[in-house]
């Protein structure tokens, strides 16, 4: 293992990465952070991003030692007692585990490589537009990876999925589950179907029930913001689909129906576990 470095002063300049890290605190700093031990596991195995530095709770290594065994040499391992811990992240830090990463760069051609592999497969990807809400961000892309999806596309407007609290709600998920900018929705949804999805827009006005879907294919799932939904001359282009409910509440959160939707097409899918 790598040895680690101790930091005693919260005012040392090695772990300036991991200084305020509050999400309003990153912008403009390049890089993100990832806190706890799956997410780490996940940003350890992440093909499209690497862990740049970890600065750890010195009471927590010893149970992380299997974890940071194959820890590259050129990745700094910082431990600090909670005191200075929290001093250097600006706010209790209880998991005691952060680690700072940085995006991997990929192919130029990289997104339609994967979505004509998606379309083979029969797969599903996921279209987060105007999404704000970090929280409904990062649920959205757990959701993606319980139920199979195998890309999220993101419109200009949505919020970065790698802001701490998005990867946080994920558990992890934002750093495995391959995701773009693609543009705005009436682009994407050309590109989509130029590639073999079906386009499907979710929306409590759907002109079709979801359970109605009964035949495996491959399906791009578009979700609008939370309140105003996808815009109305967008869902006029699109199929639109509701999710069957109770009267007296017109509409689901967003990661919510994206659940729900997600599991009904996976549930579709031949290959699909039995539990």
């Amino acid at each position: 293992m790598i040895q680690p470095l101790l930091i005693t002063d919260p005012a040392d300049s090695r772990i300036e990465p991991f200084r305020c890290i509050r999400d309003r605190d990153l912008v403009g700093r390049g890089g993100f952070i990832a806190e706890g031990a799956v997410v780490l596991d996940l940003l350890l195995k992440a093909e499209r991003f690497r862990p740049t530095a970890l600065l750890i709770l010195r009471n927590r290594l010893a149970g992380l030692e299997m974890r940071i065994a194959d820890l590259p040499d050129d990745v700094p391992l910082y431990v600090a007692e909670q005191a200075v811990f929290d001093a250097v992240a600006g706010f209790p830090v209880h998991r005691g585990i952060l680690a700072h990463g940085e995006t991997v760069p990929m192919p130029a051609d990289d997104l339609d490589r994967h979505l004509a592999a998606i379309a083979r497969e029969g797969g599903q990807v996921v279209v987060a537009c105007g999404i704000a809400n970090h929280d409904n961000m990062g649920a959205i892309f757990r959701n993606a990876a319980a139920f199979g999806a195998g890309a999220v596309l993101l419109d200009g407007q949505a919020c970065d999925p790698l802001y701490r609290k998005a990867i946080r709600v994920s558990v992890g998920t934002v750093l495995t589950v391959p995701f773009w900018r693609a543009g705005e929705p009436g682009a994407i949804r050309e590109r989509l179907s130029a590639a073999g999805f079906e386009c499907l827009a979710l929306s409590p006005a759907g002109e079709r029930r979801l359970d109605e879907i009964r035949e495996p294919r491959p399906r791009a799932l578009f979700l609008g913001t939370e309140g105003e939904g996808l815009a109305e001359r967008f869902l006029q282009d699109c199929r639109s689909l509701r999710i069957a409910m109770a009267p007296g509440l017109d509409s689901l959160n967003v990661a919510t129906a994206a659940a729900i939707a997600l599991h009904h097409f996976f549930s579709l899918r031949p290959d699909a576990p039995a539990r």
